[in-house]
């Protein structure tokens, strides 16, 4: 009897789905930085940012940091998930919260304008 065993799962490169979810959470890690710069520098454009920062008129009180800080938090958390998950469904559902994340980090700087 000479038969080979044959796999129960042969690996079929027409059926597996492209994953891509670890790319685009390090991509969407490595841009959040220069938005947030950006967005930083929007505020700054603003009439009352400039009024404040000439003549010290109309300052916001403060800065929401706890948002700001948790936000941030929850992405990075959500981009370590992103990564390293084994399982499919956890990446992506880790890439939705850490998107939406940054995100939110984005518009708390955004909304201090």
């Amino acid at each position: 009897m000479n038969t080979t065993a044959t796999p129960l799962t042969s690996p079929d490169p027409s059926h597996a789905e492209r994953d891509l979810s670890r790319v685009w959470s390090s991509v969407s890690a490595l841009l959040f930085l220069p938005a947030a710069l950006v967005a930083f520098i929007l505020t700054l454009t603003t009439e009352r940012a400039g009024r404040c920062l000439t003549y010290g008129e109309g300052c916001a009180k403060g800065f929401p940091e706890w948002l700001f800080n948790w936000s941030l938090g929850l992405g990075v958390v959500a981009f370590i998930a992103a990564v390293a998950a084994p399982r499919l469904r956890v990446r992506q559902a880790a890439l939705t919260v850490q998107v939406l994340a940054e995100a939110t980090a984005l518009m708390v700087i955004l909304s201090h304008a």
